[in-house]
């Protein structure tokens, strides 16, 4: 994962809420953004980390940045 990157299209705020809402919420909306942008996911479930690192290699996206344990930059690929 990069430094920082350029501001994401779209925020998804997920705190409080627990697997899988986060994981179905961002998948929802990742579609709502152009290859190439950004979505970031605010997300405080313990399991968030590893559930998204694991949907981005599923999915074919890339995870660009975790910046605190509770927010997910992700680059849609596809």
């Amino acid at each position: 994962m990069n430094a920082m990157p350029e501001p994401p299209a779209v925020v998804v705020d997920a705190l409080g809420r627990r697997c899988p809402l986060p994981i179905i919420e961002l998948a929802r909306r990742i579609r709502d953004v152009e290859v190439g942008q950004l979505v970031e996911l605010r997300a405080d479930d313990p399991a968030a980390a590893a559930d998204v690192a694991a949907w981005c290699r599923m999915r074919g996206h890339e995870l660009v940045a975790a910046p605190t344990a509770d927010v997910f930059l992700v680059r849609r690929q596809s």
